[in-house]
């Protein structure tokens, strides 16, 4: 059925427009057109106040809801997760499976296909976040779980069933026949949790890898004469960088500065998601190790980052307040330019786009949402 939306502002491919309506159909964006060229006889939702943005796009999350996806068993367990987000404006998701057995990894991606497949709301693909990682940055991944890769992981990853497929590997720890065949299959390669120097990050940016998993983190600093993994993927037009801007995982001169060379267009929000994420727990425990949350900051007892508790609608506030990006940088950081990596057919208001869409108000929180044109309870 055909409707059509108002609202005080709308955030277009052109940037802020508040004279026109935003109709769609059949969960597609079909017209953005003034307000008065609606026919009499059209639907129209006038939305009180607020912005209509695109729904943004996470494709780093571990949990949410007080699930941990590697943890998660049934399809129950992940719709927490997907809701969790949703209520902070994550229309795009992909669950990521961090460095764990192959036979977690096969669970994980059959929930995913099932999920696909029933249609829930937000599911778009899946991130295995390792276990082809370099043991020297680790982080809060076991090591014990880190490996090379596993002889049935392409046919498991390019299951079309799976939608988007995410993988982040260590560009040292693996060949770059592997990279190429992966990209060539239409899996998305970033790199992270590596410490690749400058000539193998470059080599493997030419083999495939397009993606930086959490610049800056669980990767060598960049130096004078050894720029390294950080050095190359900001000097390589082409590759995405995704960031968490919680203010904990990197310093906000730091995210600036890299923004600054880089370019706002290939800079990905991320939230690198915990269990905590949509609910009020102060800790949990994953893969034998209690991660205590204090301060807004997650962490093992000995003070190892273990993801992060931000929500995606606080990334895009950070990013304006703290980062000094202006308000549709911010929002396209968390929709556009992740979508433009993944290759998704949404995270942009433009005729043609998926209708996933939020309504934010003047502080940023999220007011309303759709995933395909569908209203979804928060």
């Amino acid at each position: 059925m055909m409707k059509a939306l108002s609202a005080q502002k709308i955030l277009t491919e052109e940037g802020w427009r508040n004279d026109l309506a935003l109709v769609m159909e059949g969960g597609m964006i079909t017209a953005l057109t003034p307000l008065e060229m609606l026919p009499d006889d059209m639907n129209i939702e006038r939305l009180a106040g607020g912005a209509l943005v695109p729904g943004f796009v996470d494709i780093q999350a571990n949990g949410g809801g007080g699930v941990m996806f590697n943890d998660c068993t049934s399809l129950a367990d992940l719709e927490k997760m997907a809701k969790a987000h949703r209520r902070f404006g994550t229309t795009s998701l992909l669950p990521t499976v961090i460095s764990d057995d192959f036979e977690v990894m096969v669970r994980c991606a059959a929930l995913v296909s099932e999920a696909i497949r029933k249609g829930l709301p937000g599911i778009r693909g899946i991130h295995f976040e390792g276990p082809y990682l370099n043991p020297a940055k680790k982080g809060v991944h076991d090591a014990a779980k880190l490996r090379a890769v596993d002889p049935g992981f392409f046919e498991l990853a390019t299951q079309k069933s799976l939608g988007h497929v995410l993988v982040t590997l260590a560009p040292e720890r693996v060949l770059l026949e592997d990279i190429a065949l992966f990209a060539g299959a239409g899996i998305r390669v970033s790199a992270g949790h590596s410490i690749a120097d400058y000539g193998t990050a470059k080599a493997a940016f030419k083999a495939g890898v397009t993606g930086i998993t959490h610049l800056f983190n669980a990767m060598p600093p960049m130096e004078s004469r050894a720029p390294g993994i950080i050095g190359a993927a900001l000097e390589t037009a082409d590759v995405y960088c995704g960031i968490i801007a919680d203010g904990h995982h990197v310093h906000p001169a730091t995210l600036k500065a890299a923004i600054g060379a880089k370019g706002a267009g290939h800079m990905m929000l991320v939230t690198d998601a915990m269990a905590t994420v949509g609910t009020d727990m102060t800790g949990f425990s994953f893969g034998g190790s209690e991660i205590l949350l204090k301060d807004g900051r997650l962490a093992t007892r000995d003070g190892v980052l273990a993801g992060s508790a931000l929500d995606m609608a606080r990334a895009v506030r950070n990013t304006a307040g703290l980062l000094g990006q202006s308000e549709a940088a911010a929002l396209s950081m968390a929709s556009s330019v992740p979508a433009a990596f993944l290759g998704l057919d949404a995270g942009r208001i433009a005729v043609g786009a998926r209708a996933d869409l939020l309504l934010l108000d003047n502080a940023g929180s999220v007011q309303k949402c759709w995933i395909g044109g569908q209203e979804q309870p928060l």
